[in-house]
Formats: C-alpha cells, structure tokens, sequence
C-alpha cells in the first residue's frame, strides 16, 4: 500500500507541475481583483500536464476553473463562515477561491496564487443576492471532497469514438452508481453549485406540445471550463494587461486648465468669476 501511494503521488507531482510564468500575463490581475464578485466563475488555462491533456481533449484553451467566494465576510450565513474558516486561516480581507485540485480535492485557495495567469471571468447574468449565497453555500459544503480522477479519464474515453474503444473501457459518466459521492472535479463541483438553484448553465431545450419549451438540466459530470465561457448565461469579463484605454474616461474630459470658476453663470447674467491657478 505505501508502494503504490508513492507511485501515485511521483505521478500527481509529475503531472502538476507548474511550468514558468509569463513575465507580462494578458490580462490585468489588479483590474481583476478589483472588478469580480462572489459567484463569478474564474477561468484560467494551467501550465502543467494536466492542464495540456483537459485542454487537448475538451478543444479549448481554458483549463480550469474556479469559484470566486469573495473575502470571508461575504459569506453571510455564520455557520457557512466557521466551516469556511477550517479551511481557511489567513488574513480576513484576502480575496478567495473554491476549486477542484488533482492531488488535493475540493479547497480554499487566495486569488492572489493566480496573479500570473490569463484569467477570464464568467459572471452569472442576473444571479440574485439571496441565490448567490446558496451557491456560496453549495461550495463551502464541498470543501474537503477528494478529487475525481477517474472522471477525468472517464471525459476521456467518452470524447474519443464509441465504437473503436472496447466494451469494458466504455465510459461511466452515465452511470449513477460511478464515483464516490464525496469525490468531484472542478467544473462538476461549479456546475452543481449552480444547478441546485435551477440556473442553466447550458440546459437541453425541447418542445413540449403540451406545455410548450423545457429546459433539462445536463449531466454536471459532463461540464468542462469551455462551457461556462460558451454559456449564454454567462457574461463574458475581460481585462486585458494593455488595453486600448489606460485612463479613466473622466480623466479625458476637455477641462479648462487656466482657472477655477468662482461663481455660476445665471440666467440673467452670463459673467463668471476666475481664479488663476497660479493664485491658489
């Protein structure tokens, strides 16, 4: 048994294993901090091996992806909070994340770690207040879940032709009985979240003859990082490291340099009193 733990851990070490960072990432992480809230999904591309065979076979360039909780504050509910807290213990003003991670399950991880990466935020269209800390919830009761790396075989298998794969490597996505309850894999633990407060994420449509459109929920094992970028219920946030404006827009109104207006003009009298910016 401790054989095979060692060989399992040099694999997960082996397969996790950062490449370099970029010196000037595409996108502005100081922008990011700034503009995202709790329940944004945060898609990010990886830089290791895993990340390479997720992107490879789900044909997209986002690898990963996260759920933003906000600081520890923004969790309203106090029993969520303590539980949040067990997993959690730095600074209470550091802004989080809930996500899947091979070799070490469902956990609390700063924003901050991914400051060097291409980040894109998917921010649930019209998510109310009061949902928003359901799915905060949802997550927070995930964490400590192990992480499903079968699934990830399982995606797979399911993605490569039915027929030129033999019966027994078939996958077991559609099974109900595959897994363990207690183990999931980012996008599933994200997708779930979401599907307990019945918001779609990319639901099947069919027409009922009798009670008109349907929406089916899809089969959250299924879900990979592409598809929250893809959804129609996500709005699409980019903050680019050059941007074609590096200036407020209020920092380009044509304002007159001379003076300081001193007093309004009125109706009945248009003089208006300066003062020189040399005099102040």
């Amino acid at each position: 048994m401790g054989l095979m733990k060692y060989f399992s851990d040099t694999l997960i070490n082996w397969l996790t294993k950062d490449r370099e960072v970029l010196d000037f990432p595409l996108c502005d992480f100081e922008r990011i901090r700034y503009e995202v809230r709790p329940c944004d999904v945060l898609l990010t591309e990886g830089r290791n091996r895993v990340s390479d065979v997720i992107k490879f076979v789900t044909q997209s360039a986002w690898s990963h992806a996260a759920l933003y909780i906000g600081r520890i504050h923004d969790i309203e509910d106090p029993i969520i909070r303590y539980k949040a807290l067990e997993y959690f213990n730095g600074a209470p003003d550091t802004q989080l994340l809930i996500e899947g991670v091979i070799g070490k399950g469902t956990i609390i991880t700063p924003l901050s770690l991914y400051r060097q990466d291409h980040i894109r935020i998917c921010r649930p269209r019209g998510l109310s207040p009061h949902d928003a800390q359901h799915v905060l919830e949802f997550a927070v009761n995930r964490l400590g879940y192990t992480y499903d790396t079968r699934q990830i075989f399982d995606l797979m298998r399911f993605m490569l032709p039915w027929t030129i794969l033999p019966r027994h490597w078939h996958s077991t996505l559609f099974e109900e009985s595959a897994g363990q309850s207690t183990r999931t894999v980012c996008s599933t633990m994200i997708a779930d979240a979401f599907n307990s407060i019945h918001f779609p994420i990319l639901p099947y449509i069919k027409k009922n003859p009798e009670t008109g459109i349907e929406l089916f929920r899809k089969n959250s094992r299924l879900y990979t990082p592409r598809d929250f970028d893809y959804s129609p219920y996500f709005e699409i946030i980019k903050y680019p490291f050059v941007g074609f404006e590096d200036q407020a827009p209020y920092r380009k109104l044509p304002w007159n340099k001379n003076g300081t207006i001193m007093g309004a003009p009125t109706k009945d009298s248009q003089k208006t009193d300066f003062i020189s910016n040399s005099d102040l």
